[in-house]
């Protein structure tokens, strides 16, 4: 295990300590998570540019030609509950 020292605003380090009391868990454990859970969107991320370079238009209109053309079941409709 690794320590980094950080500086951070009062307030940030107050809030981060209020939420880690809140969760049960230790302020480094809160920190340790919240950059795991950003390293993950950030890698997911490149991944998901990575496979859409990759992609082919022609693949992906027969993939879309094989989906059926029918009514969306109940409560997977488009309708109000979309942000606008």
């Amino acid at each position: 295990m690794t320590s980094l020292t950080i500086r951070i605003p009062e307030s940030l380090h107050k809030n981060i300590r209020d939420l880690a009391r809140k969760e049960g868990i230790s302020v480094n454990q809160f920190i340790a998570n919240a950059a795991g859970e950003k390293m993950a969107w950030l890698l997911s991320l490149d991944y998901l540019r990575q496979e859409a370079a990759a992609g082919r238009r022609d693949e992906f209109e027969r993939f879309l030609a094989a989906v059926p053309d029918c009514e969306a079941e109940a409560g997977d409709e488009l309708g109000s509950s979309l942000p606008k």
